[in-house]
């Protein structure tokens, strides 16, 4: 990522004055850098030669927000930075880190001058003694300088903001700040906490790993200039965790060793106890992974530590990874890195955990399992329950600050039928990977007992983390490189091992989607619709209790709609996509191919079965009479308008007609898809009913909009011209019904200007 940085400099006539009146009356505070506090809030570094060009690494956080704001913990921005002595100044500089060269190389030179690094800002030296550098510090960070990343628009009002907090450490320091913007959009001034950790990079730099897009880790690009080939040389490597077992000898031998410095994740203490020891489990449940790389006990869970075992502690401060709990109605959780983009070295994270998260699932085990799971039929869902929930969620997100991304293509990988099989969901879960977003087991059926409903970590998640946290002792990353390539090759064709990133990478696997489980997507989603049927027509009994409201109804009424859209969707997905299995140059077989034809034709006859036809289920009288006084009709019928405008669609039209000519595989051709659609949704329905004819005009309208579109390809154009003279054809027939005649004649109305 590059970053561009508007030049800022302060410019102030200051006589120089001895070291020692510039320090009186301030608080003295030793560490990083030697800083003093004033009373009045003013912040001075006192720099060394030592001090100066140094790689530092300055971290921007959220630590409190207005409420209309993003959330705290937040981070905003997080630089590669040093400080420059220039005649009688010290410059701040942001430094370029993507583009590199071998110190020895000459188009090192190169690299450098069209890599120029950014000024933040300028400081006068206000001291007359040689080799220290006193500068005061405060007017920069005392605004919305550069490098902070803050994104409000609007002025600092300085006398309602303040460097609040100072604490200096070691190889940190710690500056805690108060920000109030004067928006024109606000009447009211906004006010923001902001942290700040500036922290000493490691001279002694951990050794890069290379990136293999068979193993889905978060990475860093760089371009080597000083490379051998004809080219800029343009890699990737991985963020990763630094550990070095503490035993060598023993760890070469085979033996589990203990890391010299563990991953220790500290609970936030704003946590209620009673989730402390899912999370703990959630975080220390790796270490079945790190055992793997040939590690014991090298990621770990702690409770805060008391003011006296611990008076600096700071759920702000970089040095502590934190589990933290944020009191918000967002429903989401997240686990994002700091890492030293010189290597890759993951030197802190923090998982968020937003509150209302746990409202999510707790309405969808309900929603998706309750038609198996006796006690996911309730709200007020068993504590054990929950906390397996929020444990897989907390290893979900842990696996992020390991530095994994998503693998979509985990979900794809256990049979249909072995979902339903108590044995072996209790063995291996749901699915190959925490890291998917197979959150719950919906294909299980009523009969099938002793099954597992909850995802947990599985064979991928192992295999990943032995793969980049493996110690090589005396190997360069080169070595290491060929090491690890000739591993994933022989485990490449193991699906359980397989990686995909799905839409997150641009892709149209239907084996590589969100929120779905099974190699199979349409005989799971049709055992999902079939559990979903049993939940809707339970949905009150499950959710009321005595005197209770009719909101907890309606909400989960709505989320049950959203369930089974996601279900829809997964169906879709099918259509016109493409399988990936990611490959090495040296392994056989095709990185990409059509899925089949059949595969496809019988995601469609499902969309037949319960789209198309109206699903009368989903808005049964005497449950939406309970809270909705214009019935549903309207957010059901806008599911089918979705569905038929992701397969009567441009860009899919378009993909399937390059894929049919130019990929191996029997996929369905764009021509075949306008035959079924037109036999699905117009042969073979019963006009008499109004979704029908809704749904018809609807189609109808679709095809006018693709031919009145200057960005659709005339090839495109003409499947739909074509399909509006069958339409023309079919909406000539007679109907005794007066209601089929007035849509019939309307439709005819709207293809005129076509088909005349």
């Amino acid at each position: 990522m590059r970053y561009t940085f508007l030049l800022l400099f302060t410019v102030c006539s200051l006589a120089q004055k001895p070291l020692d009146s510039l320090r009186q009356n301030k608080t003295q505070l030793d560490g990083l850098f030697t800083s003093y506090l004033s009373e009045n809030g003013e912040l001075f570094f006192e720099l060394s030669e030592t001090d100066l060009q140094k790689d530092l690494l300055m971290i921007t956080r959220l630590a409190a927000t207005p409420e209309d704001a993003s959330l705290h913990g937040d981070k905003t921005m997080t630089i590669l930075m040093e400080f420059r002595k220039k005649r009688d100044r010290i410059e701040l500089v942001y430094k370029p880190n993507e583009s590199i060269a071998k110190p020895d190389a000459p188009i090192l030179k190169s690299v450098q001058k069209n890599n120029t690094a950014p000024i933040l800002y300028t400081f006068e030296i206000m001291n007359e003694e040689p080799n220290k550098y006193f500068i005061d510090v405060t007017p920069y960070f005392n605004d919305n300088s550069p490098g902070f990343g803050l994104k409000s628009k609007g002025k600092v009002l300085k006398k309602n903001s303040a460097i609040d907090r100072v604490k200096v450490f070691k190889k940190n320091l710690e500056i805690s700040q108060t920000l109030t913007f004067s928006e024109k959009s606000n009447e009211v001034p906004r006010t923001f906490l902001i942290n700040h950790s500036i922290i000493e990079l490691p001279d002694d730099k951990m050794d890069i790993r290379y990136a293999d897009h068979r193993v889905g880790y978060f990475t860093i690009n760089k371009i080597d200039y000083s490379s051998k080939a004809l080219k800029a040389d343009q890699f990737e490597i991985i963020q990763r965790w630094h550990l070095v077992p503490k035993d060598i000898e023993a760890y070469n031998r085979g033996e589990l060793v203990e890391p010299i410095e563990p991953i220790v994740f500290y609970i936030d203490p704003a946590t209620p106890y009673r989730f402390r020891p899912f999370i703990k489990k959630g975080v220390e449940d790796w270490n079945e992974a790190f055992e793997a790389a040939g590690f014991k006990n090298a990621i770990l869970s702690k409770d805060p530590p008391t003011v006296e075992e611990d008076p600096d502690f700071s759920t702000e401060d970089v040095r502590y990874s934190i589990i933290k709990y944020i009191a918000s109605t967002t429903r989401n959780a997240k686990g994002p890195r700091v890492y030293d983009p010189r290597t890759g070295q993951i030197i802190e994270s923090d998982v968020f955990w937003y509150h209302n998260h746990l409202r999510s699932y707790r309405n969808r085990y309900l929603l998706e399992t309750a038609a198996a799971n006796p006690s996911a039929r309730t709200l007020d869902t068993p504590m054990e329950d929950i906390g397996e929930m929020l444990r897989q969620v907390i290893a979900h997100e842990v696996g992020h600050s390991l530095g994994l991304r998503h693998n979509f293509k985990a979900s794809a990988v256990y049979p249909v039928d072995s979902l339903r099989s108590a044995s072996f969901t209790q063995k291996n879960g749901i699915a190959s990977s925490i890291m998917d977003y197979a959150r719950y087991n919906y294909v299980a059926q009523p009969s099938d007992e002793g099954v597992r409903f909850i995802r947990k970590i599985g064979p991928y998640d192992i295999h990943a983390i032995a793969w980049a946290y493996r110690y090589f002792d005396g190997k360069s990353p080169a070595e290491v490189r060929e090491i690890q390539k000739k591993w994933m090759d022989q485990r490449a064709d193991n699906p359980h091992y397989m990686f995909g990133g799905g839409r997150e990478a641009r892709q149209n696997d239907p084996h590589a989607m969100t929120e779905n489980i099974g190699d199979d997507v349409v005989s799971a989603t049709n055992y999902g619709l079939k559990n979903l049927k049993i939940v809707a027509s339970h949905l009150d009994k499950w959710v009321l209790n005595e005197g209770s409201k009719y909101d907890d109804l309606e909400e989960l009424y709505d989320e049950l709609l959203g369930v089974y859209r996601r279900y829809i969707g997964h169906l879709t997905g099918v259509i016109g996509g493409v399988h990936q299995t990611l490959r090495n140059e040296n392994q056989q077989g095709y990185t990409y191919k059509n899925t089949d034809k059949d595969y496809q034709i019988r995601s469609l006859s499902t969309l037949k079965n319960e789209v198309w036809t109206p699903p009368l289920w989903l808005i049964d009288k005497d449950l939406v009479s309970h809270f909705k006084p214009t019935g549903s009709l309207d957010q059901l019928t806008k599911i089918q308008y979705l569905t038929v405008n992701s397969l009567i669609n441009q860009g899919l039209l378009e993909r399937m007609i390059s894929q049919h000519i130019s990929l191996v595989g029997n996929g369905l051709s764009p021509s075949e898809l306008m035959d079924h659609l037109f036999k699905d949704l117009f042969l073979d329905l019963d006009t008499s009913h109004i979704m029908v004819r809704n749904l018809q005009k609807h189609v109808v309208k679709r095809t006018i909009e693709l031919l009145e579109d200057e960005k659709a390809s005339v090839e495109v154009k003409g499947f739909m011209l074509n399909f509006q003279r069958k339409l023309n054809s079919y909406f000539s027939k007679k109907s005794k019904n007066p209601d089929v005649k007035a849509h019939n004649r309307f439709c005819m109305f709207l293809l005129q200007k076509h088909t005349s």
